[in-house]
């Protein structure tokens, strides 16, 4: 009894220990610069600008100190989702398609970035995209 017991603790120990986790998609993050390399939000020319996905849904944008733009949560599904950005210098669609990330936790990884319609300059920079409005 003493030795099932035993056994029945140490599994209860270990399964208690065991951490969730959770792996969100890495951030994408937006520059936008015009053909002389300046910084559209810096200089003032970019001033409103908004993200939907194919549903019509706004998606939260934040600009940071350096003024870029994060998309904020894209790229936690399977599949390929489209987005339109618009803004009052011009717009673009582009599309996303992520997968299940592979490894010890839970969670979503963004393998692909595609900009459709019209021509737009779009670099990755490692890890972040310069795009040229």
């Amino acid at each position: 009894m003493k030795k099932i017991f035993t056994f029945l603790l140490i599994t209860i120990l270990f399964i208690s220990c065991e951490k969730d986790c959770y792996n969100a998609p890495q951030p994408i993050v937006f520059e936008f610069v015009n053909a002389n390399n300046e910084n559209l939000i810096a200089n003032g020319t970019l001033t409103t600008y908004s993200l939907k996905d194919e549903n019509n849904v706004s998606v939260p944008l934040t600009k940071t100190s350096d003024n870029m733009v994060i998309l904020e949560n894209v790229g936690a599904y399977t599949g390929i989702k489209k987005y339109t950005f618009s803004s009052n210098v011009k717009s673009f669609d582009l599309s996303i398609q992520s997968s299940e990330f592979k490894g010890g936790c839970d969670g979503y990884q963004i393998n692909k970035l595609t900009f459709t319609g019209i021509d737009i300059d779009a670099t990755d920079e490692k890890g972040h995209y310069k795009i040229v409005l």
